[in-house]
C-alpha cells in the first residue's frame, strides 16, 4: 500500500481539539495517517477561535495551516456541522426533495472542510519547492459549505431568470427512490433517453408518460429535485425487484438497492479501501525528468498546467480547484463546445451553473475519438504536469490516452482518473455494469440510507454529495501527487472515485466494524433540530450539557421538562423571528442559525460576503488563503 507522504508531519492538537473542530481533526488524523504521516502533538496550538496544524516535509519549512469557522474573522460564534449546513443553504438544496430544510446527517461541511485544509498545505509546500515565499495557509468551514454549493448558489442568482427552489414551497417533491412490490428500495440510472424509453415501456407506461418523466430525471443533478409523474411510481411498485432488474438487464437501464453501510463492509475491496485513503497513487521515479517550474504569480500552482478532459461535476470541479491555486487549466471540449454550457439558466450567454466550474480555464474544442484529435491531446500532454479526466472506465484504452501512452511521451506527468469506482478497468469494478455517477455511488456505499436515516426519507440526497466531495478529493489527491514530484522527482498517477470518497464521511463505522482503533465516535447532539419562527427558520444545536444549560438560561426553561421540551421550544420560538433568535443565542454562546432557505439570500448575509462575489451570477471564492 502506498503511502504517500511518508516522511511529513502533522503537527497539533488534532487529538484535543476545540468541540467545533472535532469532526475537522478526526478526519484530518485519518487522511494524514492513510498517507503515511507522522501525527505530532503541538497542545500549545490550541485555540478555541482556530483548528492550527503545521505540515512538515523534509525538503521545506513548516505551513502553518489554520482553520476558522467563518471567513469573517471578527465572527466568533459557535458552529456545528449541521448549524453551518443551515447557515450556508446546504440544508435547503438537501431539502428541496423532501419539501422541508433539513440536515444531511453526515458530517459533510466538516469533512470537506478537512481534505480543503490539508490540501491547502501540500500546495503552499510545493509553492516553497518552487520558489514562493509562503508559510501560512487558511481555510474555513464557510468556506468549504459555500464551495459545496457553488452551482446552485449560481443557478440561484444568475442574471436571466434564476431559480427560485425553496423547500416548502415545492409542488410536487421527488418521488425517488423507487420502491418494489417486495419492499426494496432502489436507485435507477441512465444517462441516455433511450433505455429510459424502452424500460418504462415494458414497466407497461406510455411514451408520453414516460417523455415527460426524463427531463425530471435529468435535472435532478442540476436542481436536487426531480418531480417524476406519479404513474412511473405507482407502476414500478407492481412489479417485484428481481423483476425489474431483469427488464434492466434488457433495456440497458442500470439499477442499484440502496445498500447500508454494513453491507458495503462486506465488499472485498473495503476494508482495503478504507485503509490506502481514498486515493490510489503509483509513481515511478524518474532520474532524467524536467525540473519543476518556478512560480509566475502568488498563488503556489502558477506556472504550472493542467489538461482537463471532464464532464458533469466531479472532474470539472477538481480542475477549478486547481485553478483556484493558480494552475493554467486547459478544458478538453467536444468540436462545437459543451453542450452543457447552454443549459438554464443563463449569465452573460452562458449557463451560471456551467460557468461556476469551469470559468477560469482555456477552452480548446478536440475529436478525441479521431486520430488526429488524439495526437492533439498528446502534444499537450508532452508540455503539461496533469492530465485529468473522468471518463468511463476502459475508454482511456480504447482511445490510445491512457496513462502507459501519456507516460511515455512525458515521464513527469501526473495522470489524474477521477472515476465512479475506484478504477480504470470495468472488469474490477465491485459494481459493474453501473454507471459511475452520484445516486448511484450513495446507493452502493451505504451514503444514501445513512442520510435515508437522519432525513426520514427512503434514500439519499439529491444533492450531490458524491460529487462534488469526489471532485474536492481528485483536486487533492492531485495536489499530493505533485507534492511528490517535486520532492522524490516522480511521475506517475493518482486514481480516485466517488465510491472511495465516501469512505470519508463513514470513517467512524468502519472502524468500527472493522474492530480497529480510532479517534472515538463524535456523541449525538442532545438537541438538533429546525424550528419554525414567527418569520424565517432557526437551527439550533447543543452537543453537550453546557449548551444545554445556556440554551436553557437564556430561554428561562427548566431542564427537568425535558419531555416536554422540543413541544415547549417549537411554540416558544414562534414569538420572534429567526435573526432575532439568532442574535439572543449567538450571545449566550449557544450554536444556532438562521435557516437560508432562498439561496440568493447568501450574497446579502454579512458573514459570508467574503466567500462571495457579485457579479452577473454570485460566485463563490477560492476556498484558501495564503501568505
Amino acid at each position: 500500500m502506498n503511502r504517500t507522504l511518508t516522511g511529513c508531519v502533522i503537527a497539533g492538537a488534532l487529538k484535543n481539539p476545540a468541540p467545533d473542530f472535532t469532526a475537522i481533526a478526526s478526519s484530518l488524523i485519518y487522511q494524514s495517517t492513510a498517507l503515511g504521516m507522522e501525527i505530532a502533538p503541538n497542545e500549545n496550538s490550541v485555540d478555541n477561535a482556530v483548528l492550527s496544524f503545521e505540515f512538515k516535509t523534509p525538503h521545506t519549512t513548516p505551513v502553518i495551516c489554520g482553520v476558522t469557522r467563518w471567513d469573517d474573522t471578527s465572527r466568533q460564534a459557535s458552529v456545528t456541522e449541521n448549524i453551518m449546513q443551515a447557515a450556508c443553504g446546504l440544508m435547503s438544496v438537501h431539502g428541496r426533495a423532501s419539501g422541508k430544510s433539513r440536515p444531511l446527517g453526515l458530517n459533510y461541511i466538516s469533512t470537506l472542510t478537512a481534505v480543503l485544509a490539508l490540501q491547502g498545505g501540500v500546495a503552499a509546500s510545493i509553492g516553497q519547492l518552487r520558489g514562493l515565499s509562503v508559510s501560512n495557509s487558511s481555510v474555513s468551514m464557510a468556506s468549504a459549505a459555500l464551495l459545496s454549493v457553488g452551482q446552485y448558489i449560481a443557478g440561484a442568482t444568475a442574471s436571466e431568470s434564476p431559480e427560485t427552489l425553496l423547500p416548502d414551497q415545492i409542488s410536487h417533491p421527488a418521488c425517488l427512490p423507487f420502491v418494489s412490490l417486495d419492499g426494496v428500495i432502489f436507485e435507477l440510472e441512465t444517462l441516455d433517453v433511450g433505455p429510459w424509453q424502452k424500460f418504462w415501456t415494458e414497466i407497461g407506461v406510455s411514451s408520453t408518460v414516460a417523455g415527460k418523466g426524463w427531463m425530471a430525471f435529468l435535472l435532478r443533478y442540476a436542481k436536487a429535485v426531480s418531480p417524476l409523474p406519479e404513474e412511473l411510481v405507482s407502476a414500478i411498485s407492481k412489479f417485484s425487484y428481481s423483476h425489474i432488474a431483469q427488464i434492466c438487464i434488457r433495456t440497458g437501464m442500470a439499477i442499484c438497492p440502496v445498500r447500508s453501510i454494513d453491507d458495503r463492509a462486506k465488499d472485498n475491496d473495503s476494508k482495503y479501501v478504507w485503509l490506502q485513503g481514498p486515493w490510489e497513487f503509483v509513481f515511478e521515479t524518474n532520474l532524467n525528468g524536467r525540473a519543476s517550474s518556478r512560480v509566475t504569480n502568488d498563488l503556489p500552482l502558477s506556472g504550472l498546467t493542467i489538461i482537463e478532459s471532464c464532464r458533469r461535476i466531479q472532474g470539472p470541479l477538481a480542475g477549478h480547484l486547481l485553478a483556484l491555486l493558480g494552475a493554467t487549466v486547459i478544458r478538453i471540449e467536444p468540436p462545437g463546445g459543451d453542450p452543457l454550457r447552454g443549459m438554464p439558466p443563463m449569465a452573460k450567454g452562458c449557463s451560471a451553473r456551467f460557468d461556476a466550474l469551469n470559468r477560469l480555464k482555456t477552452i480548446r474544442e478536440v475529436d478525441i475519438k479521431s486520430p488526429a484529435g488524439q495526437a492533439e491531446i498528446k502534444e499537450l500532454a508532452r508540455h503539461a504536469d496533469v492530465f485529468l479526466h473522468n471518463w468511463a472506465p476502459g475508454k482511456a484504452v480504447l482511445l490510445n490516452l491512457d496513462h502507459d501512452d501519456l507516460a511515455t511521451i512525458n515521464p513527469s506527468l501526473i495522470y489524474a482518473y477521477a472515476a465512479g469506482w475506484a478504477t480504470d478497468s470495468a472488469a474490477h469494478s465491485p459494481s459493474s455494469p453501473m454507471p459511475g455517477t452520484d445516486f448511484m455511488a450513495q446507493a452502493y456505499s451505504g451514503i444514501a440510507k445513512r442520510v435515508a436515516e437522519a432525513s426520514g426519507t427512503l434514500g439519499g440526497s439529491l444533492f450531490t454529495v458524491l460529487d462534488v466531495l469526489g471532485g474536492v478529493v481528485a483536486a487533492q489527491g492531485i495536489t499530493i501527487a505533485l507534492l511528490n514530484r517535486c520532492m522524490n522527482n516522480a511521475g506517475g498517477k493518482v486514481t480516485s472515485s466517488l465510491m472511495s470518497a465516501s469512505t470519508l464521511l463513514c470513517v467512524d463505522d468502519f472502524q468500527n466494524l472493522y474492530s480497529l482503533p480510532g479517534t472515538g465516535a463524535i456523541p449525538k447532539s442532545i438537541i438538533d433540530n429546525v424550528y419554525d419562527t414567527k418569520q424565517g427558520k432557526i437551527a439550533i444545536e447543543c452537543c453537550d450539557l453546557g449548551a444545554l444549560v445556556r440554551l436553557a438560561e437564556v430561554l428561562e426553561v427548566a431542564i427537568d421538562v425535558e419531555d416536554d421540551l422540543e413541544q415547549y421550544l417549537s411554540d416558544l420560538f414562534l414569538s420572534r423571528t429567526a435573526y432575532e433568535w439568532a442574535d439572543i443565542f449567538e450571545q449566550a454562546r449557544v450554536p444556532s442559525a438562521v435557516v437560508i432557505e432562498d439561496l440568493a439570500d447568501l450574497q446579502t448575509t454579512a458573514h459570508l460576503q467574503p466567500g462571495l462575489s457579485p457579479g452577473s451570477y454570485t460566485r463563490v471564492n477560492s476556498p484558501w488563503s495564503f501568505k
